[in-house]
């Protein structure tokens, strides 16, 4: 099923996933690791930093916990 995002939206999710990215590998987590540490998937975690999900709010506020910062930080 191809996604419907804007423009905009795509770009969003893509500076979203790129925050996640740089936060966990400053954390010192691999990909797989940090998806085990928080309870999703690889290939889930895979898509947020590519900005192809668009996350629920509990799995902001679990990448948030994983990283050890608060939501705020995480935006």
């Amino acid at each position: 099923m191809k996604n419907t995002y804007s423009k905009q939206d795509r770009l969003y999710l893509q500076k979203f996933g790129a925050r996640v990215r740089t936060l966990r590998k400053a954390a010192g987590y691999s990909q797989e690791d940090f998806a085990l540490e928080i309870g999703l998937d690889r290939t889930y975690m895979g898509g947020v930093e590519r900005g192809e999900r668009n996350l629920a709010l509990l799995n902001i506020r679990n990448i948030a916990r994983g990283l050890k910062i608060t939501e705020k930080e995480l935006f």
